[in-house]
């Protein structure tokens, strides 16, 4: 650097000078006391040889050069007594250059290491402009606006702790004058400026660069608040959202904890604390350790702390230190489980301090370290100060995962959909604000009058029969083992029991083969949990039994208690086919959404179904048109002949092979729909509306008039419905899509028996068009299809 102006934008022009400092000795050179007037007239002599210490010093080099000078100067303001106690430097602001210091300072600089470089911190660069600029207005126009930010330096110390020093300037050697071309500020000016603090190009337009000289310098007093930033920095930390997802946040808050005690080599830990278990857990996050329970992810208490330790910390709420784990680890004989966790991980200190508010414990903050004796009861107490807001952070984060929680019940369990997110949030604000004005509060009913319903559902056909065929092979298979194994115990001990059990197995076994019940499942279990079981135990004892015995128990499905294979392929079928169908409908859900808001709920049964409503009412807004209605209505008649392409695509995967069949019912008249409390899911008002309900629960097991066919049919989508129009509308959307090679040309229109309650129902029923794969640009009917898969 061949100027202190080099490479910095400002709008000074800065020159260190020492003309006020030396006008302040031409007062004291006149001073009474002799020893004061003599120092001061020695200090004038030693500048008067080199007027550039009065005109201004601009090169660093210079500057060197007049050193000896400089610290004859400067003698007074950095006393040779207090040289190796103060922290002082003088230097120009808002500057990293130093032409003086004490030296204290210079050992700190010298500690710091060779390749450390003095840097300001907590000075953005064009707030170094603009503060430039606030001094200028205080100094030359008298506004003066606060804009102080504490400024410090980051420096190491001998360990490579970080330390933080505050830098304060005493001002009082320092002249600015404008140049003559600088632009002259009026209180207008000022008012612009208090309005733009982030405008810095108008900054620089009022204060163009250089254009005012700043002449003399300043003194440094800087002060060590390693302690008083360090609790700022915790405080900083620990307000930061998704702390458990921040990689950085634990390295950072180790680097923290280390300035705050003046150690390397520790390590920070927490543990929450589970009242209702009384048990500590680990806390889930990026870098999170807990080093009181090392690789476990709780445990109780008890196991975890000995008898005293658990008193200090649950009961009275101290800090618990253990300066040599080592030593007490001897002394109790290895049997206090907190002295055995901590050097199972050469732990060597530790200080437990109990993070608790007034309603009890929270958790545990665990510092450690790999030294012992580093960790006491002494620097235990620096903790003191930083402990308040590390409860008030895990207090927040305990109401946050609570929260949380919460909204995860709410989503998976009692889910409110976003279409009408809006009304809960308003019917929520409207009753919090009541309690708050200490009025009696109540949640209002939640309704949307004037909406329509779509409801449609792709139902496993023949689901119970494939139930209780794999219920016969599982029960049949178990019976002829233990049957087996009867037989062999007759032809050692012909006990006339033995009889008995055979002769029940094989009634159960005739009745499975020719006429299997409902409660035949349920008769079975019992013959062998009562009667089986009580015997198997006592031919285990039997060596040449004992073989059959073992493999029998082998077959049996421990969580069911029984022989659950076919079962079991046949619900991982249902489950598949419910979560294949469900993903895809919740796919596709997102782009009607984007259409127009509606809103939607899905069902899993043997298949699933699902309600939809739209209108003006649930939208808010003044948008609704019908055109959206009748685009709904075809996007839900092409979306489940796409679920049921992509059921038979998937078909071969799954372990059973089941069919599905598709229904839409077609209301055409508004309803109105409530929210009930009771059962948390919005239902149908009104008798009349009432109607549609019924209707959906009955309409897939429904004839077609004159028949035992249901109106339902595998390969085909069905679409009942009452009104004309309705029937109308339905066939230009199949004529549309048969265009499109969704539907075969195979429709046919028919009526149905009446149900309960209901008449004048028809359908519309059409082949739905099949890939056998995604990449298959062939399209198959149902039975061509299923011809394509078994060839």
């Amino acid at each position: 650097m061949n100027d202190i102006n080099d490479n910095i934008e400002s709008p000074f022009t800065l020159k260190v000078s020492f003309n006020k400092i030396l006008k302040h000795y031409e007062d004291l050179s006149q001073s009474e006391d002799e020893f004061i007037a003599a120092k001061a007239r020695r200090v004038l002599k030693t500048a008067e040889r080199f007027p550039e210490l009065r005109e201004g010093i601009t090169k660093p080099i210079d500057l060197v050069k007049r050193e000896k000078e400089i610290s004859i100067i400067l003698q007074d303001s950095f006393s040779p007594i207090l040289t190796k106690n103060e922290i002082k430097t003088a230097s120009v602001p808002l500057h990293n250059l130093i032409f003086n210091s004490s030296e204290r300072f210079k050992s700190i600089i010298k500690t710091a290491g060779d390749d450390f470089e003095l840097e300001i911190k907590n000075m953005p660069k064009n707030d170094t402009y603009i503060t430039s600029c606030t001094i200028i207005l205080a100094f030359c126009y008298g506004h003066n606006i606060n804009f102080k930010r504490p400024l410090y330096y980051e420096i190491p110390d001998a360990k490579g702790i970080m330390q933080y020093y505050k830098i304060l300037y005493n001002a009082d050697f320092i002249d600015i004058v404008p140049s003559k071309d600088a632009p002259k500020i009026t209180q207008e000016d000022v008012d612009e400026l208090l309005d733009n603090f982030d405008n810095i190009a108008l900054w620089k337009a009022k204060f163009p660069p250089n254009s005012y000289t700043f002449k003399g310098f300043v003194i440094s007093n800087i002060f060590n608040v390693t302690d008083d930033q360090s609790i700022s920095n915790i405080k900083s930390s620990l307000i930061g959202e998704d702390k458990r997802k921040n990689e950085g946040f634990m390295k950072n808050f180790h680097q923290i904890f280390q300035s705050l005690l003046g150690l390397k080599n520790i390590k920070v830990g927490f543990s929450i604390y589970n009242k209702e278990d009384d048990a500590f857990e680990h806390v889930y996050g990026v870098g999170m350790n807990s080093y009181l329970l090392n690789k476990l992810d709780s445990n109780a208490c008890s196991e975890a702390l000995c008898d005293a330790s658990y008193n200090i910390l649950l009961k009275e709420k101290k800090f618990y230190t253990i300066s040599d784990v080592d030593k007490f680890y001897k002394l109790s004989k290895g049997k206090s489980p907190q002295y055995k966790t901590l050097k199972e991980q050469h732990i060597k200190s530790a200080i437990l301090a109990p993070i608790a508010n007034e309603e009890g414990l929270m958790g545990i903050l665990e510092i450690v370290s790999e030294e012992p004796k580093i960790l006491n009861s002494i620097n235990a107490n620096k903790l003191v100060d930083v402990m308040p807001f590390i409860v008030s952070a895990v207090e927040r984060s305990k109401s946050e995962e609570e929260n949380l929680i919460e909204a995860v019940i709410q989503q998976e369990c009692t889910s409110i959909h976003p279409s009408v997110n809006w009304r809960f949030v308003k019917e929520a604000r409207k009753f919090i604000k009541d309690q708050l004005n200490g009025n009696e509060p109540s949640f209002n009913k939640i309704a949307f009058k004037n909406i329509y319903p779509l409801f449609g559902q792709i139902d496993i056909k023949g689901s119970s029969e494939a139930r209780n065929s794999a219920t016969q092979k599982d029960l049949t298979i178990q019976l002829e083992s233990i049957k087996s194994i009867i037989m062999s115990a007759m032809k050692l001990e012909k006990l006339p029991i033995y009889e008995q059990f055979l002769f029940q197995v094989n009634n159960f076994l005739e009745d499975l083969d020719v006429h299997f019940q409902v409660d035949s499942e349920q008769q079975i279990s019992a013959f062998i949990k009562q009667d089986i079981d009580p015997l198997l135990d006592h031919l285990t004892a039997i060596d040449s039994i004992q073989e059959e015995v073992i493999a029998y128990y082998e077959s049996i499905d421990k969580k069911v208690d029984a022989l659950y294979h076919h079962r079991k392929d046949y619900d991982k079928t249902i489950a598949l086919i419910n979560k294949e169908m469900a993903s895809i409908l919740d796919k596709k859900q997102v782009e009607a959404q984007a259409m127009y808001p509606h809103y939607f709920e899905r069902f899993k049964t043997d298949g699933v179904e699902h309600n939809m409503y739209i209108g003006e009412s649930i939208t808010k807004e003044d948008s609704f048109n019908s055109i959206y209605l009748y685009n709904l209505r075809l996007w839900q008649l092409q979306v489940m002949c796409e679920m049921e392409n992509s059921f038979y695509i998937m078909q071969p995967n799954f372990p059973v092979k089941l069919d599905v069949a598709s229904m839409i019912l077609v209301f055409n008249q508004p309803l109105s729909i409530s929210f009930r409390m009771d059962e948390k899911q919005f239902d149908v008002d009104g008798t009349y509306n009432a109607r549609y309900e019924i209707v959906k629960k009955r309409v897939d097991k429904a004839f077609i008039k004159g028949t035992k066919v249901r109106v339902t049919q595998k390969g085909k989508i069905s679409i009942v419905y009452s009104q004309k129009q309705d029937e109308l509308e339905y066939l230009r959307y199949i004529n549309f899509l048969q265009s499109k090679k969704y539907l075969d040309d195979d429709l046919e229109i028919v009526e149905l028996q009446d149900l309960q309650a209901v008449t004048g129902l028809k359908a519309i029923r059409v082949s739905i068009l099949y890939h056998k794969n995604q990449d298959d640009k062939s399209f198959y009917t149902y039975d061509d299809l299923m011809k394509e898969i078994n060839a």
